[in-house]
Formats: C-alpha cells, sequence, structure tokens
C-alpha cells in the first residue's frame, strides 16, 4: 500500500468531506493520539485508538489505512503463532477496507500485489503453496495490469512460475512467454520514468539548475530505474541455464511450424536467442528471416544487419525505428556492435545519437570514454599528447554520472583510473604547456586542456 505522505498530513485534520464522521468528537480525538503515537513509532500505543477509529468512522481519514499498515506490520513482526497470523490476516483486511473506503486513493492493482506479497513474506506461517501464490500475483496482472508496478512483486511473479516449472507444474514454454510478459510490464514502467527523467537531465545539460523538487524527483526516478534494473537482472539470474541455447533451439524448431506466422512468438523468440548468444545457430536467422517477412520491423533489420553486415539493414534499422527510447536502444546496439570492431568513428557517432533520444541513460559515454583511452597510443603525436587523450576520456566518463546518477559511482571510479594513465603534474610542468589546448588526431577529432 503506497504512503501518499504529503497529501495524507496536509489532509489529515482538514479533510472534513466525510459526512457525519465529521463531528464525531471521539474519532477526531482518537485520530491526534493514534497520529501522534505513530510519528513517534509508538505502534503498539498507536493501537488502541486506532482501532477506534477505524470500527466508528472507517471513512473518516486515510490516515486510519497508511498508520494501520505501519501498526499492523509492526505487529506482526512482534508476534508469533497464532496472534501473528490474525495481525497478517487484519492487513489483508485493511488493504481490502483501504479501497473499499477510498477507492479513488487505491488502485486495485496495488492492493492485489500487497496482499500478494504479505503472503508471499509470511507462506510458511500462511501455509501457501506456490501455485496459490503464483495465482495472487497472476490475478494482479490479469485485473489490473497498468498498476501492476511494484518492483519486489513483479520479481517475485517470474520467480514462482520459475518455481513451478522446476515442480513440473508449469510448461518451458509458459515460462518464457510469462518472461517476455513481465520484461515488458517493466519497460513499460520504465519508459514513463525516463521520459520524466529526460526533461530534468535535459534542462540540466542546458545549462539551467533543476529546483529542489526537481532534484527530488530526478533522484526518485533515478532510484526506480536503478531497482527495476535489478529486477530485470535478477530474473536472469533466476532463469539461468534454464534457457541455454541448448534449451531454447530445440524448443522453438519443435514450435516453428505452429507459429511462423505468430508474430509476437517470432519476436520473442528471435530476442531470447540473441540475448543467450545463440544468433550463429541456422534457426536464429530462420526465425528472423520469417519474422521479416510478415512483419518487418527495426528489429528484424537489426538483426539482419548484425547477421549479413549489408548496409541495407543498417538503413531499414534507422528509418523503421519511431519510438524514440526504443530507437536510442537500437543505436546504442548498433553502437555496441561497431565498437567490437574497432570501428569507433562511426560507434561514437550511434552512441551519440542514442544520447540524444536517451540522455538520461550514461552509458554511451562511458562506452565512448573507453574507446577513446583504447586508442590513446594511436591518437597522439608525442608520447605526451598521446597520454593528454585519458583527460578526454576521464571527462567522458565523468559525464556519464553527471547525467546518470545510476552510474555516478562507476564513472567517478572509471574517470580516476583514466587520470593515472594521464601526464602527472611534473610531466605538465617539464612540457610547460599548462592550461594550454591539445588537439587530438586521428578518429578522434577532439581537443582537450591541459589541467592548469
Amino acid at each position: 500500500m503506497k504512503t501518499r505522505i504529503t497529501t495524507l498530513l496536509l489532509a489529515l485534520f482538514v479533510s472534513f468531506n466525510v459526512g457525519f464522521a465529521q463531528q464525531d468528537e471521539e474519532c477526531m480525538n482518537n485520530l491526534s493520539i493514534f497520529d501522534s503515537y505513530v510519528k513517534s513509532k509508538k505502534y503498539d500505543d498507536a493501537y488502541g485508538p486506532w482501532k477506534i477509529v477505524r470500527n466508528k468512522c472507517p471513512r473518516f481519514n486515510r490516515a486510519i489505512y497508511a498508520h494501520g499498515e505501519k501498526i499492523l506490520k509492526h505487529k506482526i513482526e512482534n508476534s508469533t503463532g497464532a496472534d501473528q497470523i490474525a495481525h497478517i490476516n487484519d492487513l489483508m483486511l485493511l488493504f481490502d477496507q483501504s479501497r473499499e473506503h477510498f477507492a479513488s486513493k487505491y488502485d486495485l492493482g496495488e492492493i492485489l500485489i500487497d496482499k500478494a506479497n504479505l503472503s508471499y513474506k509470511y507462506k510458511k506461517e500462511l501455509g501457501k503453496t506456490n501455485d496459490q501464490l503464483y495465482n495472487m500475483f497472476d490475478d494482479a496482472a490479469q485485473k489490473d495490469p497498468k498498476n501492476f508496478t511494484n518492483a519486489k512483486g513483479l520479481y517475485t511473479y517470474f520467480s514462482l512460475i520459475v518455481d513451478l516449472f522446476d515442480g513440473g507444474k508449469k510448461e518451458a514454454q509458459q515460462m518464457f512467454d510469462k518472461y517476455d510478459d513481465v520484461i515488458e510490464m517493466i519497460e513499460a514502467i520504465e519508459t514513463t520514468y525516463t521520459e520524466k527523467l529526460n526533461k530534468l537531465v535535459s534542462k540540466e545539460e542546458a545549462g539551467t539548475d533543476l529546483t529542489k523538487k526537481e532534484l527530488k524527483y530526478k533522484k526518485n526516478y533515478e532510484a526506480n530505474l536503478k531497482a527495476f534494473e535489478t529486477v530485470k537482472s535478477s530474473m536472469d539470474q533466476k532463469l539461468g541455464k534454464r534457457a541455454t541455447c541448448e534449451v531454447l533451439v530445440p524448443l522453438y524448431q519443435k514450435d516453428f511450424e505452429e507459429n511462423k506466422n505468430n508474430g509476437v512468438w517470432l519476436q520473442r523468440a528471435m530476442n531470447r536467442m540473441y540475448a543467450k548468444g545463440c544468433k550463429e545457430d541456422p534457426l536464429f536467422l530462420k526465425l528472423v528471416e520469417q519474422k521479416n517477412s510478415i512483419e518487418p520491423s527495426a528489429d528484424t533489420a537489426y538483426y539482419l544487419y548484425l547477421l549479413t553486415d549489408e548496409q541495407k539493414y543498417l538503413d531499414q534499422t534507422i528509418s523503421l525505428s519511431t519510438d524514440p527510447l526504443r530507437k536510442a536502444k537500437l543505436y546504442k546496439g548498433l553502437a555496441n556492435d561497431l565498437k567490437s570492431k574497432g570501428r569507433y568513428g562511426k560507434a561514437r557517432q550511434y552512441y551519440n545519437e542514442a544520447l540524444k533520444l536517451n540522455p538520461s541513460d550514461g552509458s554511451p559515454y562511458l562506452a565512448i570514454a573507453a574507446m577513446y583511452a583504447k586508442s590513446a597510443n594511436n591518437c597522439g603525436d608525442s608520447n605526451f599528447n598521446k597520454r593528454a587523450v585519458f583527460w578526454l576520456a576521464a571527462n567522458t566518463a565523468e559525464r556519464a554520472g553527471r547525467v546518470d546518477g545510476r552510474l555516478r559511482s562507476a564513472a567517478a571510479r572509471t574517470a580516476t583510473s583514466y587520470r593515472t594513465s594521464a601526464p602527472s603534474k611534473s610531466d605538465i610542468f617539464s612540457a610547460g604547456n599548462k592550461g594550454q589546448t591539445i588537439k587530438i588526431g586521428c578518429w578522434i577529432q577532439r581537443s582537450v586542456k591541459v589541467p592548469g
């Protein structure tokens, strides 16, 4: 249950639009008492007056449900046996009541996931099976997918179907389908946060300082995106060897004829084979060509480019990409491929295109910095100037941390590492070029200022 703290506390004593309960002095007094106790984390003391308000005036104030969650969680964590189970069940009831009395403030998906997460956490105490738990999460996904946005819940949802597969209760295709379902749900959430974050990053990059409120939002967006990145990584770890090429190839070969005109199936199959490093298998090309024949897309063109290295597919990839964030991802994929082939100039071009479309993703800056560092020995006309390339690499790596808070630590470590290879203070003194600008040649074609 999301505790909408700002709205709740502001409205605690001023939102008198609930009817007869507004005049109930006992409810008002007890509301004030339990609110004070909750603020000081005296949850046992808050329990009595909270129950009075909850039972007598259930629509009096939303604090009944926001604070009640904290009170009951404290009771659950500090009890055992029948008492603990009673408190767990009471919290389940409270979740339902919050939506019953404040439906506009609590989405159905949010409530269903809160109940599923609670059941999963106390599955031993409640005697819940994996089947029952999975069905609770699946119920939320089916009834209100738009509001199934809880990172922990999304991971548990997928984790449970893997456990059911291991127990012989789900087929491999069902597990893979659920993986794709959850990934698509996560990507939709990430798109929302990324679009909001990009606006703030673009504002900063243009030289405008963010307000305190905007900085808070930026930090929140970055934290949420990082959380979902962790979920996706954990899902891949959970899937592990259950999705190797040895598993995928025979599965997709067996089902190909049945699904060869199913665009979704083909897309998911080729995506998974590529992600698991199966692109060398003939089946991968077969999947891509079939998908391209019935539904040409930027994805199929991209895979065909990787397989053939033909310029026409590269052009097709770019021309068919319309969604900005999706296009940024494709640009980055193309850049990564070019970087691996040593085509650094073209790779940088595509990394920069990706940055234009998704400025809050700092990873292209780290990739460009790595290419600079690797080229240092080839892009200077003197030992000093060759090593000066590492200043450029360090500056570029630092930029990754400025636009992308998720990479701040990694960017700082990388920049520090590059600077250890750059000229030292004594080298600068010997060269007598402090403060001068050095032009870097070859494919880099950039300048860097000698530190003063």
